[in-house]
């Protein structure tokens, strides 16, 4: 068996994404992330944290892009990093809409921009 024969079947049986590597546990790791985030979104909005869900959103993008950069290329990690980002998005969409209906809900400030005017 030549040398470049050995390297080529090195390689098929130790690929970059396999369960020996990080690369294979932190992907599937991270999903519980995502499974947690999606079940957020039947608690009511008043619970929900905006500097969780900005972190959330943060590292989501920041890791998604930076997981299409490395060498080798993370895809399965930049898919749940994506989904991550989409998540806490969606999160803090729903915060600000609750905090946007909740000014123009409130009789105090209704009662202040009547005064201003």
């Amino acid at each position: 068996m030549s040398q470049a024969a050995a390297q080529t079947a090195t390689k098929a049986m130790n690929p970059a994404f396999n369960p020996r590597t990080v690369h294979f546990w932190a992907p599937i790791l991270k999903w519980g992330l995502v499974i947690a985030g999606i079940g957020d979104f039947y608690r009511p909005v008043e619970s929900l944290s905006v500097t969780q869900n900005a972190a959330l959103t943060a590292t989501g993008t920041i890791w998604t892009r930076w997981c299409l950069i490395i060498s080798p290329r993370n895809i399965p990690l930049a898919a749940v990093n994506f989904f991550l980002a989409g998540v806490g998005s969606v999160q803090l969409g729903r915060i600000f809409l609750h905090n946007q209906s909740l000014k123009k809900n409130s009789p105090i400030l209704s009662k202040l921009e009547e005064v201003k005017k």
